[in-house]
């Protein structure tokens, strides 16, 4: 047990740690997972017992991150140092292997290797090796195949020594895998209870209970963040998925991929919700969402930057911009309800070249969010990297409405330019929400008609029209729908046709163009 729990700088450790050592390190139990808030001390502590293991006994090691880019810089250089030299202040016979990523313990040979699994060759190159202890630091970003597929090198046969695999994170959505496995003791993919659930243990470490090595004003920070952000990094807890969200941490989690993993992109936009704030301290109102997405060569969506600050015209204009030639964008797409005309002004003083498209939020942010939810669902959008801000807004979406604190600019801003890029100028992606919708709320009728005689109830396709741009005004139109339906429309003296969701296609291929506004029935 001695070696296990490890006597090293025990008066060291906080509190909680010390009880974390105890109670978890130190049980018998073969997966260990630490769960808590930003800077709690989790990962130190985790790695100050694989430098026990190694210590006590000659063994290979591994830490491992979903990338390896982000590995090396935290765990390599910075928590492996502050390890030794807080615990091991006289000293510690050790060598960092700076080319091959590797930490060695002279005394006994041991090493603790780090790598990351997204990729193949450096997943070839960890699996090369077995392992006493495997440590998946940050899983929150790792998939749990890739887990799997990891633990497979967890086959190490040290005498004396058990095999361990260590978990840390903080935390997501309920129903992401850990708590699934570590807390409903459920297989993440059969969802069927575990045979040995004795074997999955974890801990909750939070930075209230690592305070005395934090600063007062990064814990006040914390506390200023808004609720669903501050429970995940200042609480440490699971936090329950919105009733009927349109989309989950554990879902953004499954839609992310790397830098190096981006294709080659033929469109870019920047999407901008203005909030008509004057300046970086007008805090009664919100900040001015600034997001950018890119259309690969695959047809995926990809989202490459969150540029969202709160100030005032001059300054966001220029933010807008920037982001435009930073990533090489196309257009920047603007909602002009708040300013009007001031909105595209504001862009082209900055720089008149900028192409601007201007849309109008008719429709309520929920009937807007719908259809681009609908795409991540498809697996269609792709976050390059973390979000976090943009990612609680997103969270924070039901299909009865937003539930976050103020107003989910980045989340607007994220649908104006998704909606350009893959619903703007093909009607495919409309056409199949409001079917795939529609299906839906058809099958619930049913239910309801079976058990109801002679009720009928609205459906989504009953619910709204969208409005249409014709070549000219009073044009006739007959129009089939893909339920067969047909239907006769004649543009007004502007130009203008409300139309039904399910004739939208026959409309666009007839030479209507479609805008953003939608009228409510």
């Amino acid at each position: 047990m001695l070696a296990e729990q490890g006597d090293c700088g025990l008066h060291l450790l906080t509190l909680k740690q010390a009880q974390a050592n105890d109670e978890l390190l130190g049980s018998p139990a073969r997966h260990l997972c630490l769960v808590g808030g930003a800077r709690s001390g989790k990962t130190a502590l985790i790695v100050r017992a694989m430098i026990i293991r190694g210590l006590v006994v000659p063994c290979t090691q591994a830490i491992l991150r979903f990338r390896q880019n982000s590995v090396w810089p935290s765990v390599g250089l910075q928590t492996i140092p502050f390890v030794i030299n807080h615990f091991w202040p006289q000293g510690l016979r050790h060598r960092m292997h700076l080319s091959d990523h590797y930490l060695e313990l002279l005394d006994t040979g041991s090493q603790i290797w780090l790598g990351g699994l997204d990729e193949k060759s450096r997943v070839d190159k960890i699996l090369g090796k077995e392992y006493l202890s495997i440590f998946f630091n940050e899983c929150s970003e790792i998939p749990y195949n890739s887990v799997l597929i990891a633990l497979s090198r967890l086959a190490a046969k040290v005498a004396g020594m058990r095999q361990r695999a260590y978990y840390d994170l903080n935390p997501l959505g309920l129903g992401h895998w850990t708590n699934m496995l570590f807390g409903e003791h459920r297989n993440p993919l059969t969802k069927h209870k575990l045979d040995d659930p004795h074997n999955y243990k974890r801990f909750y470490l939070n930075p209230r209970d690592h305070a005395e090595h934090l600063d007062p004003d990064y814990l006040a920070s914390l506390d200023a963040m808004p609720a669903r952000i501050r429970a995940r990094f200042r609480d440490g807890v699971y936090v329950d998925e919105v009733a009927s969200a349109l989309w989950t941490f554990t879902g953004l989690e499954a839609c992310r991929i790397t830098r190096a993993e981006l294709p080659p992109l033929q469109r870019v936009v920047v999407g901008v919700d203005p909030s008509g704030a004057a300046n970086s301290l007008d805090l009664g109102h919100d900040p001015i969402g600034i997001v950018v997405v890119g259309r690969g060569a695959d047809g995926h969506a990809y989202v490459l930057a969150d540029d969202t600050l709160l100030a005032g015209p001059n300054e966001w204009g220029r933010a807008a911009v920037a982001a435009y030639h930073a990533h090489k964008a196309d257009r920047i797409v603007a909602e002009v309800n708040f300013g009007g005309a001031m909105v595209e002004y504001v862009i082209r003083t900055v720089d008149g070249s900028v192409p601007v498209t201007l849309v109008t939020a008719s429709r309520g942010k929920v009937q807007r969010a719908e259809p681009v939810s609908a795409l991540y669902a498809q697996g269609k959008v792709h976050h390059v990297g973390r979000f976090d801000a943009l990612e609680d807004e997103q969270v924070s979406f039901s299909d009865s409405g937003f539930t976050g604190l103020g107003s989910p600019n980045r989340c607007d801003a994220l649908v104006w330019a998704l909606t350009e890029l893959m619903l703007g100028e093909n009607a495919s992606g409309w056409v199949d929400y409001y079917k795939s919708r529609h299906e839906r709320i058809v099958k619930r009728d049913e239910e309801i008609a079976a058990t109801a005689p002679g009720i009928r109830l609205q459906t989504a396709l009953d619910q709204a029209l969208i409005k249409l741009k014709a070549p000219d005004p009073f044009m006739a139109y007959y129009v089939t729908g893909p339920d067969g339906q047909g239907k006769r429309y004649v543009s007004d003296g502007d130009a203008s046709i409300e139309a039904h969701p399910r004739h939208l296609a026959g409309l666009i291929q007839a030479g209507c163009v479609q805008v953003e506004e939608t009228i409510e029935l």
